[in-house]
């Protein structure tokens, strides 16, 4: 296991243990940290959790995937600026064809 599977199989696992605490089932702790994906995710929702100690798994599911669309509009605009940038650089430089004109 790599070091990264590890820190993501540590922070599955408290973000599981602190959804258990809070008397949901450990299902949903899973399906939490699958949807999440990254480690940082999984601690914002952690602290989340920790923080407001929802009481309603409705509360839960809607941090998560408010906190899922915020990495997914992130990863959007990165992406943009950089389909931008290539593109700027495009119209400053051109092809990189060599012109015989």
């Amino acid at each position: 296991m790599t070091p990264d599977q590890r820190l993501w199989a540590r922070t599955r696992d408290d973000l599981v243990r602190v959804i258990e605490s809070l008397g949901f089932p450990a299902e949903l702790g899973e399906a939490a940290a699958r949807l999440l994906g990254s480690p940082k995710a999984m601690e914002r929702m952690i602290s989340y959790l920790r923080q407001v100690q929802p009481q309603k798994e409705e509360l839960i599911v809607d941090e998560m995937l408010a906190i899922r669309s915020e990495i997914d509009a992130w990863r959007e605009k990165k992406a943009s600026e950089e389909a931008n940038a290539r593109y700027n650089e495009i119209l400053n430089c051109g092809l990189g064809a060599d012109e015989d004109d």
